[in-house]
């Protein structure tokens, strides 16, 4: 499966990170000696079910290491956008594309079985959202001080992965749908038009489940997605916060 590898994003001067990066791309912070995103481009490399890579937020001359690598794309200045303009270069190099990958350069600590792993999951099934969830349990056994945000539902408590996989042809259709989610990512009542405000309610009252949630909204939305409950913390461990990047440099001390 083909891979849009998003290395975009420099924190702003008013953001945590920023004593950190000062000015410069996340994805090269150094973590025990390499870029960040060296490390989950090593993961992908040698994962055995990963064709081409196509990196999008940095230039060829970032020194980066990686057979796989066919393209580098700028930055559009918003996640969803750098997903999809990586995305629509990967069906033109290949038009006979049906899912793609998409991962962070964020989660360095992955490694090429996790990688394997979701592909492979993503590939039992015919839907056009894979969405990597992790539950509270999980997450703590791993990463007992990771701070994450939870999504209470029924009986569980989630944070999302950073690695998922898309459908190309949802990428692919020019419709209203992709234009509406990146609208409302950071509008909390146009994300709440798009579920619908039943279905937000049903979640903050934690009276229905996970296949319930994803029923709904994927009717909302009408599209046809599917959450995977991940075994691997890795895969939501994100660097977003200075004590979180501590963690994953202490955390990968020795695999460095």
């Amino acid at each position: 499966m083909d891979v849009v590898l998003i290395a975009g994003g420099i924190p702003k001067p008013d953001e945590e990170l920023y004593e950190y990066t000062q000015g410069e791309n996340k994805s090269l912070l150094d973590i025990c000696g390499k870029p960040m995103v060296q490390w989950v481009l090593d993961a992908l490399e040698q994962a055995e079910r990963v064709g081409k890579i196509v990196v999008v937020g940095l230039e060829p001359d970032c020194g980066l290491t990686g057979a796989r690598i066919t393209h580098y794309l700028p930055s559009q200045g918003d996640l969803l956008k750098n997903v999809k303009v990586g995305a629509l270069k990967i069906i033109e190099l290949n038009p006979q594309t049906e899912r793609v990958l998409i991962a962070s350069s964020d989660i360095p600590a992955i490694t090429s079985e996790m990688v394997d792993w979701l592909i492979g999951e993503a590939e039992t099934t015919d839907n056009d959202v894979y969405y990597n969830v992790i539950t509270r349990e999980v997450m703590e056994a791993r990463f007992p001080n990771s701070n994450r945000s939870y999504v209470k539902l029924k009986g569980l408590e989630l944070c999302g992965g950073d690695m998922n996989v898309l459908s190309a042809s949802l990428i692919s259709e020019e419709d209203e749908l992709y234009s509406r989610i990146v609208d409302a990512r950071k509008n909390a009542l146009k994300q709440a038009a798009l579920i619908g405000v039943d279905n937000l309610i049903l979640l903050l009252l934690r009276v229905i489940d996970l296949d319930g949630a994803v029923k709904r909204v994927s009717k909302r939305l009408h599209i046809n997605g599917r959450a995977i409950l991940c075994p691997y913390a890795e895969i939501g461990m994100d660097i977003d916060k200075p004590h979180q990047l501590e963690i994953l440099r202490e955390d990968l001390e020795g695999r460095a």
